[in-house]
């Protein structure tokens, strides 16, 4: 966390910068610090990209495999 002499020094700086730029982007900064974060939605979208063609095939399998056998006495 910033000790109130360190935040004065940067009030300091900001006073004596003429550049217009600087100060639009100094300003932009401060803006973007008061709007709270938005949380990001999760989606399926997310995980595009993450697996090559042969680790998803070995997924499928192993789903096909596992997962997509019943067996009716399990429950009673």
């Amino acid at each position: 966390m910033y000790s109130d002499s360190k935040k004065i020094q940067l009030i300091e700086e900001v006073l004596r910068e003429n550049n217009l730029h600087v100060l639009k982007e100094i300003e932009s900064v401060l803006k973007k610090s008061r709007k709270p974060a938005l949380k990001k939605v999760g989606s399926a979208f997310d995980f595009v990209g993450l697996w090559n063609k042969k680790e998803a095939d070995l997924i499928e399998k192993a789903i096909e495999e596992g997962c997509e056998k019943v067996n009716m006495n399990e429950w009673k």
